[in-house]
């Protein structure tokens, strides 16, 4: 078994609109509330934060499953939504929609296409930040997978 150990150090001055800093190696940046909920906006925040883990755990988990699975990629991206509910000043991160757009080259076949489809699904119950919030955040998929014309 390896562990692999992952370290943040954070800075905070105290109270609720002031902005604080995170060091983790290759993450340095300020923090601060967003303004959505009446905050500085500065920086970043637990929000973006926690979506960016789980949309980026979930991109390179995918892209390491075609890769592994041989499949003729031409081009992927991804788009994330993260939805935070508040109701009676009690915010809860609510729903995560992950919005994979993903192409195979021309030259796939459609058993390619259908196999990558199965990826896709996979892929989010095998990245191990979905598999630290579920339970706890609603993760949902709106794939756009399809065959390059060119």
């Amino acid at each position: 078994m390896a562990e692999h150990h992952f370290h943040l150090k954070a800075e905070w001055p105290g109270g609720r609109n002031n902005v604080g800093y995170i060091d983790a190696g290759k993450l340095k940046t300020e923090i601060s509330i967003p303004k959505e909920m009446e905050g500085p906006d500065i920086g970043t925040n637990p929000d973006e934060m926690l979506l960016g883990a789980a949309a980026t755990c979930y991109l390179i988990t995918l892209a390491a499953m075609i890769e592994r699975a041989g499949l003729p990629l031409k081009e992927m991206g991804l788009t994330s939504e993260g939805i935070v509910d508040v109701t009676d000043g009690i915010f809860t991160y609510q729903k995560i929609i992950h919005r994979p757009k993903i192409a195979l080259k021309k030259e796939a076949a459609r058993s390619d296409l259908i196999k990558l489809d199965k990826l896709v699904k996979k892929a989010e119950t095998s990245c191990m930040i979905s598999k630290a919030i579920q339970g706890n955040v609603e993760l949902t998929l709106e794939a756009d997978t399809f065959i390059a014309e060119s």
